[in-house]
């Protein structure tokens, strides 16, 4: 205790000037959840196909704040039709302090939806129980192999790189198997 300096302008965040990176706050930015088809939909006897796409969008709140939108649609249907479709926009603010500008923008679409990911798993594992269907554990994404692969189709399209990884990101799509 006797080495604490009660008049650190910094209050333990580490020395001045050094990286920092706080989640402010995390919401829904939007939910939609549809059952269309209920109540014939669970008279069907065909298993649904499960699609999940998924998105990842920043928005430059101010110079130190970043939006990070994590959107998923899930679709499940058979031949029968819908059987249930989810919508979700998860967002994040984060703060950047201190970052070197060429880590920003990986740290946005890699290391943010890395830290949203399991809240909106869980959202939308409970919004698919709620449509009367046992809940959707989604797998986890691979934000870091979807970053990389964007990059490569940018580079190989326009010739170079992202001007500085702010706006839409580098993932899109999956399938995955309702069991």
């Amino acid at each position: 205790m006797a080495d604490q300096d009660p008049n650190n302008a910094n209050n333990g965040s580490g020395p001045e000037g050094a990286p920092q990176i706080a989640v402010l706050t995390q919401y829904i930015k939007d939910l939609s959840v549809e059952c269309p088809n209920s109540p014939a939909v669970f008279q069907w006897q065909a298993q649904p196909q499960v699609d999940i796409q998924f998105n990842i969008n920043v928005n430059n709140v101010s110079d130190e704040v970043h939006e990070v939108i994590l959107k998923v649609n899930v679709a499940a249907r058979s031949d029968n039709g819908a059987h249930f479709l989810i919508d979700l926009s998860y967002a994040g603010l984060l703060g950047l302090r201190n970052i070197p500008e060429d880590a920003i923008g990986p740290f946005l679409l890699i290391e943010a939806p890395r830290m949203l990911f399991p809240f909106v798993r869980q959202i939308v594992a409970e919004a698919v129980g709620n449509t009367g269907f046992p809940p959707l554990l989604l797998e986890p994404i691979d934000f870091n192999a979807a970053y990389i692969q964007q990059l490569n189709t940018l580079q190989g399209s326009e010739g170079g790189e992202p001007a500085d990884g702010a706006g839409e990101a580098p993932a899109e799509g999956s399938d995955q198997t309702n069991s």
